[in-house]
């Protein structure tokens, strides 16, 4: 997944998250359901991961690079910064959890160029996961 941007890998995750879900959520929802009533936080965690699906479908509609110019060359400089990292990582190992936020942000500044491209797949995506988490929760 190397060659794929984050907004590609997001894209994969969300499509696997979901064709899961459209698989088993009538097997899942009587299991969830029974849980519940033994370990009631299963619901927190179905409506904790439902507020960050929101949180992130904000984020994603939020994205307007359009209009950035030399975005593409900004996304060539930071897709080059993993190779040092690396590098320096074996340099410096204390510094792994400061070198490991800096490709983080590598990691989407690369991505840019191609969010909107994929921008209403997410949305959908996201949408569409959410409503069978939404649909999870005991009556």
């Amino acid at each position: 997944m190397a060659d794929q941007s984050l907004f590609d890998q997001l894209k994969s995750v969300l499509t696997d998250f979901k064709t899961f879900l459209d698989d088993n959520v009538p097997t899942i929802k009587p299991a969830i359901q029974a849980i519940a009533s033994l370990v009631p936080q299963v619901v927190e965690l179905l409506d904790e991961l439902t507020g960050l699906l929101d949180k992130l479908k904000t984020e994603i509609q939020n994205l307007d690079v359009g209009a950035i110019p030399g975005l593409g060359e900004v996304a060539s400089f930071t897709g080059m910064i993993p190779a040092f990292l690396d590098a320096a990582k074996k340099l410096l190992p204390d510094e792994a959890s400061s070198i490991g936020a800096i490709g983080d942000i590598a990691d989407v500044v690369t991505g840019l160029p191609s969010v909107d491209a994929v921008k209403d797949e997410l949305v959908g995506l996201i949408d569409a996961v959410k409503a069978h988490l939404v649909s999870l929760k005991p009556a």
